[in-house]
């Protein structure tokens, strides 16, 4: 008997959408999007600093270009730069006009 209560409540009381609402606004302002791109471009180029140490022989093995300053400091502090731009991107609000 609940169930024929529950049926007749849905399709009597509330009839269903023919249409879903949607917003058509993007989530984020323009700006937020130009540091998104800026974030990206940045750990990207943290990467490339990371990359290299090519050796013609493969039993050879030399720690100044695999331990270097660049690949072992410098790349992981651009990733995280990076990273950052990225949450700044996320949590910046919309500068609002007055």
């Amino acid at each position: 008997m609940a169930k024929e209560t529950l049926r007749s409540t849905v399709t009597k009381d509330a009839p269903l959408a023919s249409h879903p609402v949607t917003d058509s606004r993007p989530i984020f302002p323009k700006e937020n999007y130009k540091y998104m791109l800026a974030g990206i471009v940045v750990i990207v180029l943290g990467f490339f600093l990371m990359m290299g140490g090519n050796s013609n022989d493969p039993n050879a093995f030399k720690p100044e270009e695999v331990y270097s300053f660049r690949r072992i400091t410098l790349a992981p502090i651009v990733i995280v730069l990076g990273l950052l731009i990225e949450v700044y991107a996320i949590m910046a609000r919309p500068k609002t006009k007055e």
